[in-house]
């Protein structure tokens, strides 16, 4: 190995190229001018440009690149982008280096790319399918011409020169066309780029981009790709120079990359003619559309990302390819592509492009993405600093292509390993776009259907009707008989012209060379599933070894019966026998005739009266049905909610289950039934004036309690915390609870596990005096794994306009707490890591409460509910303010009460309970974090007017409370500074 390449261009494609090249035992170093940050990391063989005194070179200028091939003494230039070759750099290279090999086109070639106009009239003169278009260099003229053409037909306006992808446009309307036409021409859109401007009709169909070896007389065809321009997902927001690709493209079949071929090949021998060979790669961007592929625009260079999945299918080396192409002796080369693999690239972008966007985020995770089995990071938009440390210093800023044995491995590849990239700012941020839809399309492609018959194909009409209406994806792509004048090529010539339709004769072919043919008709129209439809021939063993597990038949009868028989005398032989049903079967083709697994079978009742005639139509209705129903089987289309991991019967078993607990929960206003579109609840029921009366809502969780749930397998307890933690929060306000709602969503549904958790959160609104009307369950295999679950509850509550609390809230006012259950819904976070520091679980005996059994079942007792002992005191006015004491604990939620000018002061707070005095000994927090961490132990508080204090405390102990504590009092705060909560007593 002892050759020096050196490789023009700083992007991802030329990242690409040097890991190819560097692979040729042939090669010694690839020099990148000036590379990326990608290329100089990548060691070994390649390194990124330097100047005579070591400092990193930047420049890619003619006189640049020509100081460099002398100093480093290359034998070979490859030019990456395309301002360089349209800049002269081959033909400077020529007179300079003359004993230099250049990959890629003179200035003469690189026309092709650099002016539109050039390409078109070029594609015209020889005879090469493209748009109907004409040129222009007067905005007027252009005009004009635009509205000498009906109106309904669209046209797209294109800048003729160089406008770095962006000087494409596609106008939907006649008005909007000609704006195209002025913001290109007369304002200058893309500057010179738009002196010229080509005005060609609009075309339809899928495009691909095909890149093609060239060496001045002939061409080699890469396998097709397909790129994706738009920053977002579905095809959306603004052009780029591309977000992802993926090859080989399914929509290019052999026999469409055999016409793109011939049509580069005939490019560049008239390239030739005209005394400019075209030496390098010729990428010809193809509109696939219903005549045929037609060229939308040449390109003289690699794409970028499309290089970035097609160089990883090479299988011959990429430097003897390029030296053949310099040498003009590509036809002396096998250029061989790997078979059954296939290429995805996702490009991570930074936010914001291909508008603004930021620069010099450090990326992470390179190590871990670049690690993956059949993965290639590429870097585009990158530099290393001089902390070695790799950032962000474009807008594409790296390509990850991931390799599979099909599309969609290759994408799982490719997206696992952009999932590990972070684009870090200074704030942490990532600042990483990327698409999430590449190759969508192409993964979810309609099935390939090609079809084998000689007869009529009666029973192909209801395949082609279900393909048309979208209830089968799958297409026909071709007709194949063996027979001229066979009425089923009939049938393949009225689906269109993209519909291979062909006779192929057998007269002096063997079995085998005949079923050759076929196949090759068939593979050639990019056929995957084959349909025997009425078909006259014994197929060869080579051809069913082929086409295994992909080629049915039909059969009349109820196959293993009557095997080998066809058509009349199979149904008399059914009514010879008296048998009372018959059918059709839909069987894999196989050596053994009629002997292949039966796929799908259809029944008949075989009538007293039936002759062989009346059965055979009885059967032959159904032969069509029988194919859709194989096709379905063999594409996929139809997938129930069960084949997703979702079970609508145990959803319904769920509802009955819960009826009844739901059912309990009735009160005025709701009869708390289950099953309609939404619950109602009528207020004047309830005793409310709608004039005078506001609507409360209030929406919670149960939070990480859940996983003590979870791994208890106690379930009835936490839907009491979830309806605990909703009203309690509404009563706050001064409102009623009126009716409920509850969000159940998880992986698997369990009926008895998700039925116990309703059960709660229906005893919970019981004990509350509100409604269970309604609720959701989402069973979502995706989002949650097995055995887990989440909860959201929502509550509505109504309170009288002139009773909304907080109201009046004063010093004077007396503070009443109430004690909590225990630990509530808050700080469960926390609590597990205790535990798990204390070296305990969950079915361990609970340290604080000899009497509480396990530390579970401690953890599990149910938030507490405040209303039915609030509501008294809420009618009688007594009260100016409430708070529920929740996350943040007594320090923050207490303030939210009270205004800005009141302080409380804390004299009367109990001893802690023992699960907190627990919690704290293991936590080392001391009392002001406690405080505002936990409840410790008063779960609401109670603005009390001072001059009913007893007589509240009265109403409360009717309600049940028997414990009350004299929390404190309220007072006059000086200033805004300090604490609005001030502790007067001492935790114990």
């Amino acid at each position: 190995s002892s050759d020096v390449v050196v490789l023009v261009g700083s992007g991802g494609r030329e990242h690409a190229l040097a890991v190819a090249l560097a692979r040729s035992p042939l090669v010694e170093s690839v020099i990148c001018l000036p590379g990326n940050g990608g290329t100089r990391a990548e060691g070994g063989k390649i390194a990124n440009a330097a100047a005579a005194d070591g400092t990193p070179l930047g420049k890619q200028d003619n006189d640049t690149v020509v100081e460099l091939v002398k100093r480093v003494k290359a034998d070979m230039v490859v030019v990456g982008p395309e301002q360089p070759l349209v800049d002269g750099v081959v033909d400077v290279l020529e007179v300079e280096c003359p004993g230099v090999k250049v990959f890629g086109p003179s200035k003469a070639g690189a026309e092709l790319e650099a002016s539109k106009a050039f390409t078109k009239d070029f594609l015209e003169e020889h005879d090469i399918p493209t748009a109907k278009y004409r040129n222009f260099t007067s905005p007027a003229d252009a005009i004009a011409y635009v509205k000498s053409l009906d109106p309904n037909d669209r046209q797209v306006v294109k800048a003729s020169g160089l406008a770095a992808g962006k000087g494409v446009l596609l106008p939907t309307t006649q008005s909007e066309t000609i704006d195209a036409i002025n913001e290109i021409m007369s304002d200058k859109a893309f500057g010179a780029a738009g002196d010229t401007c080509v005005v060609e009709s609009f075309m339809t169909g899928p495009e691909a981009s095909c890149l093609a070896f060239c060496d001045g007389k002939t061409a080699v065809l890469m396998p097709a790709a397909q790129d994706h321009k738009r920053a977002l997902d579905g095809d959306l927001g603004l052009n780029t120079g591309g977000m992802g690709a993926y090859a080989p493209a399914p929509c290019v079949t052999p026999e469409l990359q055999k016409e793109i071929e011939a049509m580069c090949i005939k490019t560049v021998e008239k390239m030739a003619e005209r005394g400019t060979p075209y030496v390098g790669v010729l990428y010809a961007g193809m509109m696939l559309t219903p005549n045929g592929p037609s060229v939308l625009e040449f390109n003289c260079r690699f794409g970028d990302p499309e290089t970035q999945v097609v160089l990883p299918l090479l299988e011959t080396d990429l430097y003897e390819v390029f030296r053949a192409c310099c040498d003009g002796k590509l036809d002396t080369i096998d250029v061989r592509f790997k078979e059954n693999v296939s290429a995805a690239t996702v490009v991570c972008a930074a936010k914001g492009y291909p508008e603004k966007y930021p620069k010099g985020m450090e990326i992470g995770g390179l190590d871990e993405a670049g690690s993956m089995e059949s993965v290639k990071v590429y870097h585009a938009g990158t530099k290393v600093d001089d902390a070695n440390i790799t950032r962000c210093s474009g807008g594409r800023v790296l390509a990850v292509t991931g390799m599979g044995s099909n599309l969609a491995e290759a994408l799982a590849s490719s997206y696992k390993a952009v999932k590990q990239i972070t684009f870090q700012d200074a704030g942490g941020a990532d600042l990483k776009h990327y698409r999430t839809d590449i190759a969508k399309g192409a993964v979810h492609k309609k099935l390939r259907i090609g079809v084998l018959g000689s007869t009529r194909g009666t029973a192909l009409l209801p395949v082609m009707e279900a393909c048309a209406n979208g209830s089968l994806h799958a297409e026909i792509v071709a007709v194949v008989s063996n027979r001229s004048a066979a009425p089923i090529l009939d049938k393949g010539k009225s689906l269109g012209p993209t519909v291979t339709t062909k006779f192929v004769s057998a007269k002096g072919l063997s079995r085998e060379q005949f079923d050759a043919e076929c196949t090759s008709v068939l593979v050639g129209a990019g056929v995957e599933y084959v349909l025997l439809v009425g078909y006259m021939r014994i197929l060869s063993k080579e051809f069913t070894d082929f086409w295994a597990g992909r080629c049915v038949n039909v059969h009349p009868s109820l196959l293993p019966k009557h095997a080998g028989g066809m058509d009349l005398a199979v149904h008399q032989a059914v009514i010879d026998a008296k048998e009372s049903e018959s059918g059709c079967t839909i069987h894999e083709v196989t050596e053994e005739v009629d002997g292949g697994p039966i796929v799908v079978q259809k029944i008949v009742k075989v009538d007293s009266g039936d002759s062989a005639e009346s059965l055979k139509a009885k059967v032959q209705a159904l032969e069509g049905p029988a194919f859709i129903e194989a096709i379905q089987k063999k594409c996929k289309n139809s997938i129930s909610y069960a084949d997703a991991g979702v079970s609508i019967d145990a959803g319904n078993t769920l509802v009955e289950l819960i009826k009844p607990a739901c059912k309990a929960t009735r009160r005025p206003g709701c009869d708390a039934d289950l099953g309609g579109f939404g619950g109602l609840f009528d207020l004047a029921a309830a005793g409310y004036n709608t004039e005078d009366t506001i609507i409360i809502g209030a929406t919670d969780g149960v939070g990480t309690k859940l996983r003590v749930a979870h791994m208890t397998k106690k379930h009835e307890s936490v839907g009491i915390d979830l309806v605990a933690m909703c009203v309690n929060d509404l009563i706050v306000a001064g409102g009623e609870p009126l009716f409920f709602l509850d969000y159940f969503a998880t992986g698997k549904l369990d009926v008895e596990e998700a039925a116990a958790v309703v059960r709660g959160i229906a005893e919970g609104c019981r004990r509350s005096g509100c409604g269970l009307i309604g609720g959701e369950t989402a069973e979502m295999p995706s989002m949650y794994a097995p055995g887990d679950y989440d909860l959201a509850g929502f509550s509505v509550g109504a309170v009288h306009k002139d009773r909304v609390l907080p109201k009046n809230v004063a010093a004077g006012n007396v503070l009443l707490g109430l004690p909590s259950s225990g630990i509530h819904s808050n700080g469960f976070s926390l609590v597990r890591k205790l535990v798990e520091k204390a070296n305990l679980d969950y079915e361990s005996a609970c340290p604080w409460d000899m009497n509480a059994g396990t530390i579970g079942d401690s953890l599990l007792t149910p938030t507490k509910l405040y209303v039915k002992c609030c509501l008294p005191l809420l009618q009688k006015e007594m009260l100016t303010g409430l708070a529920h004491i929740t996350g943040g604990g007594l320090l923050e939620n207490l303030p939210r009460s009270l205004p800005s000018n009141v302080s409380a002061e804390i004299t009367g707070h109990p001893p802690l309970p023992n699960v907190f005095s627990w919690m704290k000994q293991v936590s080392g927090l001391d009392d002001h974090e406690m405080l505002r961490t936990f409840n410790c132990g008063i779960g609401m508080v109670l603005i009390v007017k001072k001059d009913v204090v007893d007589e509240a405390k009265a109403l409360l102990r009717g309600a049940g409370e028997d414990v009350i504590y004299d929390l404190g009092i309220l007072t006059e705060r000086q200033g805004s500074e300090g604490e609005q909560v001030e502790m007067k007593s001492v935790l114990a």
